[in-house]
C-alpha cells in the first residue's frame, strides 16, 4: 500500500465522481409482487428521469413492462406513489404526460381505460369478483382545489368510472378483503395531516358494488392509523401510534388488539401513495420492518404468540415489503450496500439480490460508515443523527488541520434518514469534508412525541437541533467550527435558510427548492400541503405575525452567509418564486449567491445531468467560500457578488 498524499481537507481525489452518480444510478421504489413474478418501479436519469414498470419473470429474466414513450408516474397529491397494479400478468399503471390509467396485457400496446381530461389516478386495488379496479382518484376538471375521492375503474378501456366514496379532503390505501366482501381504506380531512390523523375505515361491498354501511375502525385526532392490510383469513390489520410509537394492531370482533409493542417504529408518514412495511407470509406470519433511531430491522411477528423475530441480515435500511408465501421481497440497503430489490427465502434465511440501485462498485475503504450521534440540544432535550468523518485511503490533511462540515437536512420535514448508502454524502467524505446527517425534532423513527417537536414549532426546534449539532462536533474537535455549511431541500431548505437568517453558526448554504416565505407558501401550494403550516407553524391567516417572524425573506438584513439557491421550474409544491424572492433580494443587498434553475425538474430533480450540475455546483460553491481547491474538474457556478 503506497504512503497517502497530504493535501488539505476537501482537495483529495475521489473515485466517487458526480457523473458515475447522475448516470449510474436509478431509483427504485414500489417493490410487488403477482403471482411468481416480481415487480417494481425504477426512476432512470439516463432516460430524463423516466419511472419503469420492471417485471422479474420466475424464469429470472428481468425485462421492462412499459414502453419507451411512457411513464409510469402519477402526481396524486404531487408526490405520487402507487402508480400501476399488477394482478394476474396484467399491468395497469398511471402516465404521467397524461395522467390516464392504461392497461397493458398479452403483448398489446398500452390501452387508455380512464377518459381524458384533468384527472388523476394512484392506489390500485383489483377487485377480481367485481372485475374492477379500485383507486384514489384526484379530479382538477371544477377549478380551485381538486376533489378526492374513491373510485371504481372499467378495466376494458370504456372509460367508465364510478364513486364508491366522497366528502372528505383526502383518501388513500382501498384494500380489498381476500373474500371480496369488504374494503377498508383511509381518510382525513383538512388541516390535518395523514401522520396527524389518518383514520381507517371498512365497510361491506353492497351486491351492486356500492360501499354501505362505513365503520370507524381506529384514528383520528391524536392517532394516525396507516398501512392497512388484510390477512389471508381476512383479518384487518394496520399500524398506529395511539400509544406514541406506529405498532402493528388487528381489528377481530369489533376490537382493537396490539400485536406489538415496542418504542419502535413499523411504519412511515404517507407522504406517497402505497408505501408498505409489512405483509402475511401465512395467516398467522407477518414479516415485517421497523426502526429505532435510524436502524431498519426485519422480522417475523407470530399473530398468535405475539413473538417478534428478528431476521439476521447485513441490511440496516428496508421498505415496500411484499411476500409470496414463504419468500419475502422488499427494498434493503446498508452502509456499504446501496438500495436494492432484495428477496428472502423465509425457511432458509438466504438474501437474494435481485436489482441494485446502481451498477458502481467501490472499495469500501473510499467509504465513511455512519456514527449515531446523540447531543444536547434546545430546551434541555436530545437531538439525534448521523456523523460521516472525511475517509479516503490515499490521503491525510495536514497536521492540526481539521475537516469542513456539511450539515444536510431531510425534507419533509416529518421524513428520517438511515444508515444506508447515499452516494451524496460518500461524495463529500471521500473528498475530506465531514457530513452530519440530522434527525431534527420533528423526524420519524423517534415516536409521535418526537415527531410533534414540531408543531408549532417550525423553524425553532429544527434550526435549534441543526446548530447544536454541528455545534457540538466543533466543540469536540471533530470538525472545523470556522468551516460550517449547511445544505437541504424542499423542508430541509426552508430549514437551511432559517439557520443562516436567525442564527451564526453556519458560514454558508445551499437550499434546494427550499421555502423562503411561509405566507407565500401558506397562500400558494398543492392541495396535500394546503393546511400542513397550520400544525408546523399556526392557523393561517390569524397568525399572520408567526409566518412573518419565521420566514427568512423577511429578515434579510440579517442574512449576510452566501447561499446558493436549486430550483425546479415546474416545481408545484415550493414553486420557483420561493427561491428566486430571495435570491434578488440577496443580489440587490450585495451578499454572495447563486441560482440554478432546471427547466423541466418538478420537486426533486430526476434527470442526470441536472443531478450531476447540483453536486458539483453545491461543492464548487462552498470550495470558494471556504478556500480550498477541489481536486475535480467542475465547471463552476456564476456567484453573484464575489
Amino acid at each position: 500500500m503506497s504512503t497517502p498524499q497530504t493535501r488539505p481537507y476537501g482537495s483529495w481525489t475521489s473515485p466517487i465522481t458526480a457523473a458515475q452518480i447522475a448516470s449510474g444510478a436509478i431509483g427504485l421504489g414500489e417493490v410487488r409482487v403477482d403471482g411468481d413474478a416480481v415487480y417494481w418501479l425504477e426512476m432512470r436519469p439516463n432516460e430524463g428521469g423516466r419511472s419503469v414498470v420492471v417485471r422479474r419473470r420466475p424464469d429470472g429474466v428481468v425485462e421492462d413492462c412499459i414502453p419507451g414513450d411512457f411513464n409510469a408516474r402519477t402526481r396524486v397529491h404531487e408526490y405520487g406513489g402507487g402508480s400501476y397494479l399488477a394482478a394476474s400478468g396484467v399491468l395497469f399503471f398511471a402516465n404521467f404526460a397524461d395522467q390516464r390509467v392504461y392497461r397493458m396485457a398479452d403483448a398489446q400496446p398500452p390501452l387508455a381505460i380512464t377518459p381524458a381530461g384533468d384527472f388523476r389516478y394512484a392506489d390500485f386495488v383489483w377487485d377480481a369478483p367485481r372485475r374492477r379496479i379500485v383507486c384514489v382518484c384526484e379530479d382538477h376538471t371544477a377549478g380551485g382545489e381538486p376533489r378526492n375521492i374513491l373510485v371504481a375503474l372499467d378495466p376494458d378501456g370504456r372509460g367508465s368510472v364510478t364513486v364508491l366514496m366522497s366528502g372528505r379532503d383526502f383518501y388513500a390505501a382501498p384494500r380489498l378483503s381476500p373474500d371480496g366482501l369488504a374494503l377498508a381504506w383511509l381518510a382525513w380531512s383538512h388541516p390535518h395531516m395523514p401522520w396527524d390523523a389518518a383514520e381507517l375505515w371498512m365497510a361491506r361491498i353492497a351486491a351492486d358494488g356500492s360501499l354501505e354501511r362505513p365503520i370507524h375502525v381506529a384514528g383520528g385526532t391524536r392517532e394516525s392509523a396507516v398501512q392497512p392490510l388484510w390477512s389471508p383469513d381476512g383479518i384487518l390489520h394496520f399500524a398506529s401510534d395511539r400509544d406514541d410509537w406506529w405498532n402493528l394492531y388487528r381489528f377481530v370482533n369489533g376490537r382493537v388488539e396490539p400485536l406489538t409493542t415496542l418504542e419502535a417504529e413499523f411504519a412511515t408518514p404517507p407522504w406517497v401513495f402505497g408505501m408498505q412495511n409489512y405483509a402475511f407470509a401465512s395467516p398467522t406470519r407477518i414479516v415485517c420492518s421497523f426502526t429505532r433511531r435510524g436502524t431498519w430491522t426485519l422480522a417475523t411477528l407470530d399473530t398468535e404468540t405475539r413473538d417478534l423475530a428478528p431476521i439476521d441480515l447485513p441490511f440496516t435500511d428496508m421498505a415496500s415489503v411484499q411476500c409470496a408465501g414463504a419468500q419475502a421481497v422488499f427494498l434493503a440497503g446498508s452502509p456499504c450496500e446501496p438500495l436494492s430489490v432484495v428477496r428472502l427465502d423465509l425457511n432458509a434465511g438466504r438474501p437474494e439480490v435481485l436489482r441494485r440501485s446502481t451498477t458502481l462498485a467501490f472499495d469500501t475503504s473510499y467509504l465513511s460508515s455512519a456514527e449515531p450521534i446523540e447531543f444536547p440540544t434546545g430546551g434541555g432535550r436530545t437531538a439525534y443523527g448521523l456523523f460521516y468523518p472525511p475517509r479516503n485511503p490515499d490521503f491525510v490533511a495536514p497536521e492540526g488541520e481539521r475537516p469542513p462540515l456539511v450539515v444536510m437536512i431531510h425534507g419533509g420535514p416529518t421524513s428520517m434518514t438511515t444508515t444506508a448508502l447515499r452516494l451524496n454524502i460518500q461524495y463529500y467524505t471521500s473528498r475530506g469534508i465531514a457530513v452530519f446527517d440530522v434527525n431534527y425534532g420533528g423526524s420519524t423513527g423517534y415516536g409521535r412525541a418526537y415527531r410533534e417537536r414540531l408543531n408549532g414549532a417550525w423553524g425553532i426546534v429544527d434550526v435549534d437541533d441543526c446548530c447544536f449539532g454541528a455545534t457540538h462536533l466543533a466543540a469536540e474537535g471533530r470538525v472545523d467550527g470556522a468551516r460550517l455549511a449547511i445544505r437541504g431541500g424542499s423542508a430541509g431548505g426552508y430549514t437551511t435558510l432559517a439557520c443562516l437568517v436567525f442564527r451564526k453558526v453556519f458560514a454558508a448554504g445551499a437550499s434546494h427548492y427550499g421555502v423562503s416565505d411561509c405566507e407565500v407558501l401558506a397562500r400558494d401550494t398543492h392541495k396535500f400541503e394546503a393546511r400542513y403550516l397550520d400544525t408546523l407553524i399556526g392557523p393561517y391567516p390569524a397568525r399572520r405575525d408567526l409566518y412573518i417572524a419565521r420566514s427568512p425573506l423577511h429578515h434579510l438584513d440579517s442574512l449576510d452567509r452566501p447561499v446558493i439557491f436549486f430550483q425546479g421550474l415546474d416545481d408545484k409544491v415550493v414553486p420557483p418564486n420561493q427561491a428566486e424572492m430571495i435570491f434578488d433580494a440577496l443580489r440587490r443587498r450585495g451578499v454572495a449567491t447563486a441560482y440554478i434553475p432546471f427547466p423541466g425538474e418538478q420537486h426533486g430533480f430526476r434527470k442526470a445531468e441536472n443531478i450531476r450540475r447540483a453536486l458539483e455546483g453545491e461543492l464548487d460553491f462552498f470550495a470558494r467560500v471556504f478556500g480550498f481547491e477541489p481536486a475535480d474538474p467542475i465547471s463552476p457556478v456564476s456567484i453573484e457578488n464575489v
